[in-house]
């Protein structure tokens, strides 16, 4: 097609081709017990699981924390290596890296890790197989989705709140610009192998924290489920495993379910249900230097919103307080003093996350609520009076004992 240059319509394209491409993902979500016992073949299986003939490539990462408190667990990864010499091979010893909040901010580490895989000529068809706790999974999910623009991952979340969310979802995330994923990818995992056993041995805060992940799935999409955390909120914060891993599992099984039906799995849109919570969550963490971990977090944050879905007649204050109680009596912080800081015009600190939270989510602000008790709404405008009612709420409620 050839256009005159003296056409009205001189400035436009001379020939569109609309490109429309899918590439579908699909990978399996495993609930197992010792996957690193040496006659347990899940993970070989795994590896194996595109019918490829040929040894299977890996490197392994541990999270420090998961290291230091299970400490044969090195010798035992080598050892399931070395018992299938025709099948798999570790490309390197096990290689500990840090975990916790802060590895989210720690370039040195991602670079590091993608300079070792390099070293270690790992290929698109090779995996990284990585065991430990959220933020040390963001991380190196994210140098992995990077290196030769993404190599195979197998994650083995190791607490509660990978397990039930961070662990089985598509994204990657580091911290940065003073925001929380500020950078990251959308990567879905090759594999994720959740191993109850690796929970036995979480400190406190991490064998509670993601009950309050579970509590938001919760809340906004399954009554039922709901009824389960309130009534095992006791048996969860003394430990009960049972209870833990029908918690994790359930919780789990939802927030893989949105992400396959939701239509928006990478999130093209500005609506993002499994974010309920998370608009204050996000500017607690930062406020408080990462004091206050994600998981408790979320809880705070879920109580605000409780307390403006109550505010705005959304739940009736039964159900406010049917979800305060319940968090509390699992463990779970409802309140921090930092919401109480102000900037210096007088405005709460953490109103700040309101925008940092449309500015993340692209466009206008959606913010999810309840709609009474397993069903929710989307809002684009919070009162800021609303939000003073709720802080003000939460400080008078901190200072009556919690039930138990």
């Amino acid at each position: 097609m050839t256009q005159d240059p003296n056409h009205p319509d001189r400035n436009a394209p001379l020939e569109v081709h609309h490109q429309r491409i899918s590439v579908p993902f699909e990978f399996p979500v495993c609930f197992a017990r010792n996957v690193f016992d040496a006659a347990n073949p899940l993970l070989a299986s795994i590896l194996a699981r595109l019918g490829e003939r040929r040894r299977h490539r890996a490197a392994v990462y541990v999270d420090e924390g998961l290291a230091s408190a299970n400490p044969a667990l090195l010798a035992r990864i080598k050892e399931y290596f070395h018992a299938r010499p025709d099948e798999l091979e570790l490309a390197a010893p096990p290689q500990v890296v840090p975990g916790g909040p802060a590895v989210k901010c720690d370039w040195g580490t991602v670079r590091e890790v993608m300079w070792t895989l390099g070293n270690l000529h790992l290929d698109r068809q090779s995996y990284v197989v990585a065991a430990g706790g959220g933020s040390m999974l963001d991380m190196i999910g994210f140098a992995v989705s990077i290196v030769h623009r993404g190599l195979r991952l197998v994650r083995l979340p190791s607490t509660t709140l990978a397990q039930n969310d961070a662990g089985v979802g598509v994204k990657t995330g580091m911290d940065e610009h003073g925001q929380k994923n500020f950078v990251g990818t959308f990567a879905p995992p090759f594999a994720v192998i959740n191993d109850f056993e690796l929970l036995r041995t979480l400190p406190p805060e991490h064998w509670i924290g993601g009950v309050a992940e579970a509590f938001k799935v919760a809340i906004i999409a399954d009554a039922d489920f709901f009824a389960f955390l309130r009534d095992k909120a006791a048996a969860l914060r003394q430990r009960d495993q049972a209870a833990m891993e029908e918690a994790v599992r359930r919780c789990a099984i939802l927030h893989l379910r949105h992400t396959a039906t939701s239509g928006d799995p990478f999130e093209f849109g500005s609506a993002r249900p499994l974010d309920f919570g998370h608009w204050s969550a996000h500017r607690i963490e930062m406020l408080t230097g990462y004091r206050i971990g994600h998981g408790q977090a979320v809880a705070i944050g879920i109580a605000l919103d409780a307390c403006y879905a109550a505010r705005k007649g959304l739940i009736d204050e039964a159900e406010r307080d049917a979800i305060l109680d319940a968090m509390a009596a699992a463990g779970l912080p409802t309140w921090d003093d930092c919401l109480k800081q102000r900037r210096d015009d007088g405005t709460l600190e953490v109103l700040a996350g309101l925008e940092q939270f449309r500015e993340h989510l692209g466009g206008a602000l959606t913010i999810t609520l309840p709609d009474g008790i397993g069903r929710k709404v989307e809002v684009h405008q919070m009162s800021t009076d609303w939000i003073e009612d709720g802080v003000r709420l939460l400080h008078q409620r901190s200072r009556t004992p919690a039930p138990r």
